[in-house]
């Protein structure tokens, strides 16, 4: 078999083999030029009144991909003040993200929200105790407010990726609306953005329905609404047999309902998304190596062990998702990709992709339920490499990766002009025990 690249990227068998000799394994690879390509993507969706496009910062918070992304034009949504602070250390202004958390910041938090909400930082009001810790200050230096609306209906590729049912506690729900309106009306404050999400990697036609309601909550609700949040979640597919989502027919779709909502109302709306998965998922591979090679028996299973498992990406384990595999060998051949199987025996050729770690659930191998199923791939050697890909978002940013004290990966970025740029160094053990303090100095 002999593919130029891997899966949708401009990744290749040559690249994966240098950057394993280089950086070792495992390790996370970025593709620059189809993060680029997804931000055109994002950027060029059908708008009426214009677009602005947010990144979902907790997808990968890598300072080198923030500094990447916004400088494709894009936007940020944190989802907490120490993401704010992090992007902000990477050279971005206040001004250009949008905090959107669970938290309730105090004391010396509570300070640094104020400066960063004086430099231009978009509040998005999630809860009544939210709206009243910040009232009296956006009050006093005029400052509008978002907020984000529990709309009672959610959609997600999963049930803990829901995040608009009864399930799901984000934002304000609905009937908290007009006790939270009529405060902010006594305080003098306007909300000038409205945002809903209802979850991530959901149905598209849920999406859709979104954008209905949504905009039945800005005309109930907020006369002074400029820009409405539909929110992220827009579907990546990872795997061949899985659709993304459509962003021009998604597009299109918002953009007729917002120019009707204008001649019905007379109100321009600017429409704002917050992808993350769209942005990075399809960027990133996870480079491993096969470290071990086992087996439970005629009724059982073939296992790969690799050098990276759940410590690097935990998808499998905590939703069941699946991420495609490339068995690579290591004079840079490629042994099997998931989207070419045609030539393998989808009886014969079963194994089991799993980390080192000392758990059960340490497969890239499982489904929904956390159960184990053997997955159609090649034979590899000791010292082959598997690629685990669509494992640029919610992977390196998510992950447990100091389980079994194991150390962070290092991350690399593959330049538009083919240049491997490390931007995090592998992590040390020196680093992961730096906070640790023992009882007795021995």
């Amino acid at each position: 078999m002999s593919l130029s690249n891997l899966g949708r990227g401009q990744l290749t068998p040559k690249t994966v083999t240098k950057a394993a000799a280089q950086f070792g394994t495992p390790i996370y690879l970025y593709d620059e030029s189809l993060i680029v390509e997804k931000c055109r993507q994002a950027l060029a969706m059908p708008n009426a009144f214009g677009l602005r496009v947010s990144y979902a910062m907790k997808a990968n918070s890598s300072k080198a991909l923030l500094q990447l992304i916004t400088g494709q034009g894009l936007h940020l949504d944190v989802s907490s003040l120490n993401e704010a602070r992090r992007a902000h250390m990477a050279g971005i202004a206040y001004d250009r993200m949008m905090y959107t958390t669970q938290e309730v910041p105090l004391g010396r938090d509570r300070a640094d929200l104020e400066a960063m909400l004086s430099a231009g930082l978009q509040y998005n009001v999630c809860s009544m105790r939210q709206l009243q810790l910040v009232a009296d200050f956006a009050a006093a230096n005029e400052m509008t407010l978002s907020m984000r609306v529990h709309p009672g209906v959610g959609s997600g590729e999963s049930s803990t990726r829901n995040t608009g049912d009864k399930y799901s506690c984000f934002g304000m729900h609905l009937t908290d609306m007009d006790k939270a309106l009529s405060f902010a009306k006594s305080k003098g404050l306007v909300f000038d953005r409205v945002h809903v999400h209802i979850g991530s990697g959901g149905d598209p036609i849920a999406w859709q329905q979104n954008v209905d309601r949504e905009l039945s909550f800005v005309e109930k609700y907020f006369p002074n609404a400029q820009i409405v949040n539909f929110g992220g979640g827009l579907k990546e597919a990872r795997m061949p047999d899985e659709k993304p989502a459509d962003m021009q027919a998604l597009g299109q779709y918002a953009k007729q309902k917002i120019e009707e909502f204008y001649r019905r109302t007379g109100r321009k709306l600017i429409m704002e998304i917050e992808p993350g998965t769209f942005i990075v998922a399809n960027s990133g591979s996870l480079i491993t190596s096969v470290i071990d090679k086992k087996q439970t028996g005629t009724e059982g299973f073939e296992f790969l062990v690799l050098d990276g498992g759940m410590e690097a990406n935990a998808r499998p384990l905590l939703y069941g998702s699946q991420h495609p595999f490339y068995v690579v060998s290591k004079e840079g051949k490629v042994l099997s990709s998931e989207f070419e199987l045609n030539a393998f025996d989808p009886e014969g050729d079963l194994r089991v992709v799993v980390g080192r770690c000392c758990e059960s659930g340490d497969s890239q191998s499982l489904d929904k339920l956390g159960n184990i199923v053997p997955r159609v791939m090649a034979d590899p050697q000791i010292g082959d490499y598997v690629v685990i890909g669509g494992a640029g978002a919610y992977c390196a940013s998510m992950t447990p990766f100091n389980y079994n004290s194991h150390v962070q990966a290092p991350e690399v970025l593959l330049r538009r002009d083919g240049e491997l740029r490390l931007i995090r160094k592998a992590q040390t053990l020196a680093q992961m025990t730096a906070n640790e303090v023992a009882l007795r100095s021995d």
